[in-house]
Parts: C-alpha cells; sequence; structure tokens
C-alpha cells in the first residue's frame, strides 16, 4: 500500500475521529433504548447495524493508517 502524504493522513484521521464518535453515540442510543424499553425491535436492529458498519469503517481506516509490519 502506498504512503499516505500529510493531508491525506490528516484527512483520514479526522474521519476517524468523527466514525468512533458516531459509534459511541449509537452505542448511547442503543443502550438507552434498550433500558428503557421504549424502542421497538425494529429501530434496534437498525442502529446496531449502523453501530456495526461503522465499526468496520473504523478498522479499514485504522488499518491504512497503521503500516503493515513484517516479522
Amino acid at each position: 500500500m502506498p504512503k499516505l502524504d500529510v493531508i491525506q493522513e490528516v484527512k483520514m484521521r479526522t474521519e476517524l475521529q468523527s466514525a468512533i464518535q458516531q459509534h459511541r453515540d449509537l452505542d448511547t442510543a442503543i443502550v438507552s433504548l434498550e433500558e428503557t424499553g421504549t424502542g421497538d425491535q425494529l429501530q434496534l436492529r437498525r442502529l446496531k447495524k449502523m453501530k456495526l458498519e461503522l465499526k468496520d469503517k473504523i478498522q479499514r481506516i485504522e488499518n491504512m493508517l497503521i503500516p503493515d509490519i513484517i516479522a
């Protein structure tokens, strides 16, 4: 994988931080809905799916930012 230039790296780190915050916010919303019992199951499934998609996105960005180390 080619090395990222500084601007690309800054953009990716910003996107990473945004995705992490969104993931935390979704987690809080899911826990809140589960605890209060006010959320319907479809809404909970959608939020959990979004959370998983964000987790995958976070992992992809982290993999691009952290170069593979050859042992």
